[in-house]
């Protein structure tokens, strides 16, 4: 639910910087980031469940 909300707020911003106007230029980075993180956890969780160490 959360990556869901992160990347539909990151698709928003890059709609943003397209136009050309963005409030806050490490928004986006920020996002990106975080987006990584939370796939990076679900990944490790999978191995973990697999037995995979």
């Amino acid at each position: 639910a959360r990556l869901a909300e992160l990347r539909s707020e990151l698709a928003r911003e890059k709609a943003v910087a397209a136009v050309g106007s963005l409030e806050s230029p490490g928004r986006v980075g920020e996002l990106r980031r975080t987006i990584a993180r939370i796939l990076t956890i679900i990944e490790e969780v999978k191995k973990e469940r697999k037995g995979g160490g």
